[in-house]
């Protein structure tokens, strides 16, 4: 997908990017490669598979929730900015808090950042159970979400504590959602969440499948979870 292919698609869906936008697009891309020789940011770096499986991956979670108007979201694990950096360019007015739990990456967003010229962007150099037992952040986001960083089971542990009541946590998966959501069901409603829809598709030109998760932040999370950094993933709650 090059990068009029992915304006055009975009436009498709209702997402229509100014020149400025699509100029920011641009330099995200030269940035990305450009670290990528210094530090392991992605496995892609062609052009096509940035603007496809990073970018327009990135922006489909709003091809089913609206991103529009002055919302807090949080990123957990975000690696190279994914999907909150490609949403932020299509949706100005959100906020962003992205939390990485490795330094290199950290400063690579920095720099991402000044160089796309964003506001109302922060990122943390923390683990994900840490920061959501922190209460400046705890169930203080609009939304949270998380691209194929682990399991539902282990995910909804690290995300649902820092969604508001009323927030959603919205997981971007592979194919094989159906059975993370039966396995990760216990957790889901032990941390105060209620699984709302759950949409699959196919990206364009290479019909890999997708999956988008939205859960409801329903009832608060109690104060034990998350549990302490790795036990998550040792001792997902099934």
């Amino acid at each position: 997908m090059n990068p009029e292919e992915f304006a055009a698609a975009l436009k498709e869906k209702g997402i229509e990017l100014t020149a400025y936008q699509l100029e920011q697009f641009a330099t995200y891309f030269q940035t990305l490669t450009e670290w990528n020789e210094k530090i392991n940011l992605t496995a892609l770096t062609a052009e096509e598979d940035v603007y496809l499986k990073h970018f327009y991956d990135s922006i489909s979670a709003a091809f089913h929730f609206d991103f529009i108007g002055p919302l807090h979201i949080c990123d957990i694990g975000a690696g190279a900015g994914f999907p909150s950096i490609p949403l932020k360019i299509c949706f100005p007015e959100l906020k962003v808090t992205i939390v990485d739990s490795l330094q290199k990456r950290i400063g690579f967003l920095n720099h991402l950042a000044a160089q796309l010229g964003l506001s109302d962007v922060a990122f943390y150099h923390d683990r994900a159970e840490t920061f959501g037992k922190n209460n400046n952040f705890r169930e203080s986001f609009d939304i949270v979400t998380a691209r194929a960083v682990a399991r539902m089971s282990v995910l909804s542990e690290l995300c649902l504590p820092l969604v508001k009541k009323g927030g959603v946590f919205i997981a971007m998966k592979g194919a094989q959602v159906k059975e993370e959501l039966s396995t990760s069901k216990a957790a889901v409603e032990l941390l105060g969440g209620k699984t709302a829809d759950t949409f699959s598709f196919t990206l364009p030109k290479e019909d890999s499948e997708r999956s988008i998760v939205v859960i409801d932040k329903v009832r608060k999370t109690p104060k034990k979870y998350p549990r302490k950094p790795g036990t998550p993933n040792k001792e997902p709650i099934e």
